[in-house]
């Protein structure tokens, strides 16, 4: 089995059939590369943990088991161990620590994702591009907006990763936006 994107993406549909969990995969994955750039390391590696970090979520929506089943499926499969243990680390209640940047990039673009996502919806246009960071920060005091997003941890993200949270959120919004399309967030007319 070669573990490159288009395993990862068969993988991910095998398990997901919700098409709003792959545009969260989708998304994760278009923030992990872009931090992969960053920080000069392996795009394509940085992208596919991106891609299957919830690919169990679907199936497995609990604490007892989200993340626990994907990453045995992944041991099973032969998927590279550090990759597996970032996936493990995304998710507070495992106990994993995030011992590499990879694991850390994953947690700190993970809620934020789906929180720029919601923000992007409520605005007219739809377009992930002209989310405004202060908008972002408005709406994060709003506890009632996109209620079952962490804010703690995107704050906790961001510095885990040693970026101050306003310019994360525009590095990942434009990450997104470089993809928005593929997210359906490129604006009303696409």
């Amino acid at each position: 089995m070669s573990f490159d994107r288009e395993a990862a993406w068969r993988l991910l549909c095998q398990w997901t059939e919700n098409e709003n969990l792959r545009k969260h995969a989708l998304a994760v994955e278009a923030a992990m590369r872009a931090h992969a750039r960053r920080l000069g390391e392996d795009e394509e590696a940085w992208g596919i943990v991106g891609l299957l970090h919830d690919f169990d979520y679907e199936r497995n929506p609990t604490q007892e088991t989200h993340v626990w089943v994907g990453a045995r499926v992944l041991r099973e499969q032969g998927w590279p161990e550090a990759w597996v243990r970032a996936i493990e680390g995304h998710a507070d209640y495992t106990g994993v620590p995030r011992d590499s940047e990879l694991a850390r990039c994953l947690f700190a673009v993970d809620e934020l994702t789906g929180f720029l996502t919601a923000c992007a919806l409520v605005r007219p246009d739809r377009a992930i591009a002209g989310v405004e960071v202060r908008s972002v920060m408005k709406r994060m005091k709003e506890k009632a907006f996109a209620r079952s997003v962490n804010r703690d941890d995107i704050c906790r993200g961001a510095e885990e990763i040693g970026m101050p949270l306003e310019e994360h959120i525009a590095f990942v919004r434009d990450a997104m936006a470089a993809v928005a399309p593929t997210l359906g967030l490129a604006g009303a007319g696409g």
